[in-house]
């Protein structure tokens, strides 16, 4: 069973930056894919954000944020990251990792909430 711990989230203003860190245990974190989903307020589902392949090299964006975020990882210390850069209001929303071995997700972290407010 793995576990999941968001942090790094909080407020800022648009135009300004967060990162986000996704603390896994329990299972081998180097032998995942890795991806950050968020859900927006009002929204009912959680929407991509940004996945990263077991070795770091392969890295996927939703259009909305190409460009803006950046996903990374630390085999070494089990823990993932999204560079979160140029924030806009629209990115307001909780942000979750979630990791992938073969074909199989696990389950959701807590979350980390992002606000962007002026």
């Amino acid at each position: 069973q793995v576990q999941l711990v968001e942090s790094g989230g909080g407020l800022v203003q648009p135009g300004g930056s967060l990162r986000l860190s996704c603390q896994a245990s329990g299972r081998t974190f180097s032998a995942s894919a890795c991806a950050w989903f968020r859900q927006g307020p009002g929204k009912e589902e959680r929407e991509f954000v940004a996945s990263v392949d077991a070795t770091g090299y392969r890295k996927s964006y939703a259009d909305s944020v190409r460009g803006r975020f950046a996903i990374s990882r630390d085999n070494a210390k089990n823990t993932a990251y999204l560079q979160m850069d140029g924030l806009k209001i629209e990115d307001t929303a909780v942000y979750h990792c979630r990791l992938k071995y073969g074909s199989a997700w696990t389950s959701w972290g807590q979350g980390a909430q992002v606000i962007v407010s002026s």
